[in-house]
């Protein structure tokens, strides 16, 4: 399995818009992907986390190369600051143990 763990701060109130208006297709395009084994968001310390397991990283990079995820990743750097991290596991980690890790490796 491959785990990407996301976590990003907006930058503002029109970053906080534009984040929305690009998150919410993005996430729904995650959750239709093929390979995705789980997908979840929750706002934890000011950031907004995604969190993904995919059955693979080949899945993992298809939808990285989707339309509605390369349009977040082109504003990104205008409209939010933060770190995504991935790694491959055997097991579905806990939410709790997923932000663990991403505060850990993060940088």
């Amino acid at each position: 399995m491959y785990i990407a763990v996301s976590g990003l701060k907006p930058k503002g109130i029109i970053g906080t818009i534009r984040f929305w208006m690009l998150a919410i297709p993005t996430l729904k395009k995650a959750k239709s992907s093929d390979g995705i084994l789980l997908c979840e968001a929750k706002s934890v310390k000011e950031y907004y986390h995604t969190f993904t397991v995919w059955d693979s990283k080949e899945s993992m990079i298809k939808f990285v190369l989707s339309h509605a995820h390369l349009k977040a990743i082109k504003a990104y750097p205008k409209i939010a600051k933060g770190f995504t991290v991935t790694y491959e596991g055997d097991n579905i980690p806990s939410w709790e143990d997923a932000l663990t890790i991403w505060e850990r490796d993060a940088t």
